[in-house]
């Protein structure tokens, strides 16, 4: 049954802003988009190969920066007297180089961590976050430190026949991150079903066995975090040029509990996972808010998170699909016992 929610929940999304006036409650919903994009890159890593990773928020920062400095430009040194200097490019150019910058960072961790496993992969993920974010706090010259990035231009994409589009308002910005949303959702998915996808699910639940059948592990975990990294470096750029200011506390560990929650609670392995939590916990705190205070909306994020990780362990998705296939077992078996009772003198 989740098959269908994805292009149902699409649907639904797409029509949302034509009867959604208040802008404050788009922007709350371009803003749970952008990390929902981050929850799917990191689904693709936790939930079909089973690698936690708390510093993922790492990529998605360093996304941001990268597609700010590409579109800014920067004159920074190096070492010694070697010098940076780079004149600013288009903003495309710069979703561009967040998506290289941060699948290639990702690929550099992915090659020297997984010789580890489980809890020391969870401390070098964590370790290399706290690493880039004292980077950006401390490389004043190029990245402004706590002074922040700032007048990051909007995004502009060239359109054939049409020139130039500058996402402006609110609700360009918002199909614009539900374009990309959507293109994330589509690659996670193409991977899960190809080959590559089938040797992940396979390190996932017995990793010898898998080896055993030729799966090289480091090779396929590597591949899994370099593309994850690359979707989160996406998404960071799309909040860079959104929000148009970026500074060291886009690293902030709050940000990776939120991910990894939105995954946990939705459903880690499945597609369908990600999206829901994301709605959900993206969504949650900007309804609770008229109706509550800060305290008060934490402490109901925190009950729902516990309450839904309590009734469904799995999460929300495996629950649905679940409860759907129990009803099909149930029809199926009443209407081969008619038969039967049908057939009795």
């Amino acid at each position: 049954m989740t098959k269908y929610l994805p292009p149902i929940l699409l649907v639904a999304l797409a029509l949302l802003p034509l009867g959604l006036k208040d802008p404050y409650l788009l922007n709350a919903l371009i803003t749970g988009g952008i990390f929902t994009i981050a929850a799917i890159s990191l689904n693709l890593l936790l939930g079909y190969t089973g690698q936690l990773s708390l510093g993922h928020i790492a990529f998605f920062g360093i996304g941001a920066y990268a597609s700010a400095l590409t579109t800014l430009g920067f004159d920074a040194g190096l070492f010694g007297d070697v010098r940076m200097t780079h004149s600013g490019w288009p903003p495309l150019a710069g979703l561009v180089m967040a998506i290289l910058i941060s699948g290639l960072c990702g690929y550099v961790v992915g090659r020297l961590s997984f010789r580890v496993r489980g809890a020391y992969f969870v401390i070098v993920t964590i370790s290399f976050a706290e690493v880039v974010r004292l980077v950006a706090l401390n490389w004043v010259e190029l990245t402004q430190g706590p002074l922040a990035l700032t007048a990051i231009p909007q995004m502009r994409l060239g359109l054939p026949g049409l020139g130039e589009m500058t996402f402006r308002t609110k609700v360009q910005n918002y199909y614009l991150m539900l374009g990309v949303a959507t293109l994330a959702y589509l690659v996670v998915a193409r991977i899960v079903r190809s080959r590559l996808g089938r040797a992940m699910r396979g390190l996932k639940e017995n990793e010898a066995l898998a080896m055993s059948v030729g799966v090289n592990a480091t090779r396929t975990l590597t591949i899994a975090a370099t593309i994850s990294a690359a979707i989160a470096g996406a998404a960071g750029s799309l909040y860079a040029h959104y929000f148009r200011i970026i500074d060291p506390d886009v690293f902030l560990f709050t940000y990776t509990v939120t991910i990894v929650i939105m995954v946990v609670s939705g459903g880690k392995g499945t597609l369908a996972g990600p999206v829901i939590g994301g709605v959900i916990f993206g969504t949650l705190p900007v309804a609770l808010r008229p109706y509550m205070a800060p305290e008060a909306q934490w402490m109901v994020y925190g009950a729902v998170l516990i309450l839904i990780l309590f009734l469904m362990p799995r999460g929300i998705a495996p629950y649905v699909d679940g409860w759907f296939a129990e009803r099909r077992r149930a029809r199926s078996a009443g209407r081969a016992a008619s038969p039967r009772l049908e057939a009795q003198p």
